[in-house]
């Protein structure tokens, strides 16, 4: 009886044999197989990783073999100075003039004092108008650091104020086009494709998973990834890793201390902006623990500058005084019993004798003294690296 299932019978006719897996030697081969593929992925990563030593120690040679830089030069004025410009734009163009003046001679610190002796801690206030007492230090400072800081990051720390409204991304493009305010251009403030060792960038708030760092924008086309795990909204300086993964998602990089660009890679890297209450703030309030050893007051009462050597250094402080010179600033301190300023410092400079106007501005004096000091100040470093080298 048929059940109408075609039941397929094997070819009794074919001469074919059919063969025998071996189950057991297919599961060693494939073992073997993919213990092959686990070897050479470790010696992958451990080639990887080798190089990536190799890397980091020629970087860390070649940091210890490129001299950087280890004295500094710090400069302090009075916000004062504010007072005497007629009108907002007038005030920014000479905040502009101050911190483009402190770049070209690789200032590393502005102190802004009061030359009033008013109690000035902070940059959380406003600047009220011309003629108004204390407030230009205030000002003068906020636009300082805002000028300071690379274009990219400009938006992440400064928020729209009254005291930027002619320093910002608008009236600033508009100004530059009728030559009223120029860009620092300091090696810290880089185009986005532009190569460097180091950058200054802002953690953002993104999440990573636990102990991978942090990441950072440093205005390039990638985030960085750096070795800790570090507040959003924070500013960093950031060493970039030699060896980067073209096809990778981010860079990689470490976070140094800001000094590092200047002490190890020899950059200058912008100044840092400090506002003291008073004259006499300026020297007790340094941020160095050994504080200045080397002060120079300037002043048309001072010795002529041309016969004057500057001794051997670490932290060189310049102060400048305001439309009524130091003595002013000398007798609003109530913390100073002395009455000649020239007792302050350790050199006491005329860097313009035989001037031919009966004042000079502050920006002016600036500008002057600078390049006065300037040989002076490459010949007592280099006076002093060649006694310690011998």
């Amino acid at each position: 009886m048929s059940s109408g299932v075609a039941v397929k019978r094997p070819n009794l006719g074919s001469s074919q044999p059919v063969e025998k897996v071996d189950w057991k030697k297919r599961k060693a081969e494939i073992k073997e197989a993919k213990k092959q593929r686990k070897e050479a992925k470790l010696i992958k990563q451990l080639e990887k990783q080798k190089q990536q030593e190799a890397a980091e120690k020629a970087e860390a040679e070649l940091s210890q073999n490129k001299k950087g830089r280890a004295y500094t030069v710090s400069l302090a004025l009075p916000g004062s100075i504010l007072d005497n410009a007629q009108s907002p734009e007038l005030r920014t163009y000479l905040a502009g003039q101050i911190a483009r003046a402190c770049v070209v001679f690789s200032v590393d610190e502005i102190v802004v004092f009061d030359e009033r002796g008013e109690d000035v801690k902070s940059v959380e206030g406003e600047f009220s108008g011309v003629g108004k007492r204390g407030h230009g230090c205030i000002q003068l400072a906020r636009i300082l650091q805002y000028l300071e800081c690379p274009q990219y990051l400009r938006k992440a720390f400064f928020p729209k104020h009254q005291d930027l409204q002619y320093a910002g991304i608008f009236f600033f493009f508009f100004l530059s086009l009728v030559g009223l305010l120029n860009p620092l251009d300091s090696p810290h403030h880089m185009r986005i494709d532009e190569e460097s060792d180091y950058r200054e960038g802002v953690v953002v708030d993104r999440p990573t998973k636990q102990n991978k760092g942090s990441f950072v924008d440093c205005g390039m086309r990638k985030e960085i990834q750096i070795d800790k795990q570090l507040q959003p909204g924070l500013r960093v300086t950031v060493r970039l890793s030699k060896t980067q993964n073209p096809e990778g998602k981010v860079y990689k990089g470490v976070v140094v201390a800001p000094h590092v660009p200047r002490t190890e890679g020899g950059y200058y890297w912008g100044y840092s902006v400090r506002l003291a209450s008073c004259l006499s703030a300026v020297f007790t309030e340094s941020p160095f623990k050994e504080g200045y050893d080397l002060t120079i007051g300037t002043s048309e009462r001072g010795s002529n500058a041309d016969q004057a050597l500057l001794t051997p250094f670490k932290h060189l402080l310049v102060v400048f005084g305001g439309l009524q010179g130091l003595e002013a600033s000398l007798d609003a301190d109530q913390k100073l019993d002395v009455t000649d300023p020239s007792v302050l410092f350790d050199l006491y400079l005329n860097t313009c004798p035989g001037q031919g106007s009966r004042t000079i501005r502050t920006e002016e004096a600036i500008l002057i003294s600078m390049a006065v000091l300037r040989p002076k100040i490459t010949a007592a470093v280099s006076s002093s690296s060649a006694s310690l080298e011998s």
